[in-house]
């Protein structure tokens, strides 16, 4: 089973997963809606109109394992949309961590960041970016969506 293989929600109950998207540009992120990096949000969704035309995605994952997230899916799609205008794919809320961690983080965590971190999602909005074919590209959660590393392999890759 690979990255793409791997299903996971959205918030109406529908199945998906990466195979949707296997020759774009997907940005994964963790969000929390009370999380003091939510401004984060807005720039995600810069970067989602930006290049949504040319082959990427943001898909955001909302958990609660900082205990900073709305209660419900229905909560935080309107915190998402009222606060921030966000129209990427806000999907089922999900475990990050330990045993019941979703299967897509389960894989996505065996990734290294910049620093040699691998494993564990130490905070909310931890990016990873998987580019065409597969590969993942990890970043620590204060690592603004628009740095110029994470848009310089986004647009090295853009399929289009």
């Amino acid at each position: 089973m690979t990255l793409y293989d791997i299903p996971f929600h959205t918030m109406d109950g529908t199945e998906i997963s990466l195979a949707d998207h296997k020759e774009d540009v997907v940005l994964v992120v963790n969000v929390a809606s009370r999380c003091g990096l939510a401004p984060q949000y807005e720039t995600l969704e810069k970067m989602q109109k930006k290049y949504q035309d040319r082959g990427f995605t943001v898909l955001g994952f909302p958990s609660n394992q900082f205990l900073q997230e709305l209660s419900s899916n229905e909560k935080i799609a309107e915190f998402c949309s009222m606060t921030y205008g966000v129209t990427f794919p806000v999907l089922d809320k999900i475990k990050l961590n330990g045993r019941n961690a979703h299967p897509l983080y389960v894989e996505l965590k065996k990734t290294e960041d910049a620093s040699g971190h691998s494993g564990k999602i130490r905070w909310n909005f931890e990016k990873f970016l998987v580019l065409p074919g597969g590969e993942v590209r990890r970043y620590a959660p204060k690592t603004l969506p628009d740095d110029p590393a994470i848009v310089g392999e986004i647009e090295a890759h853009l399929p289009r």
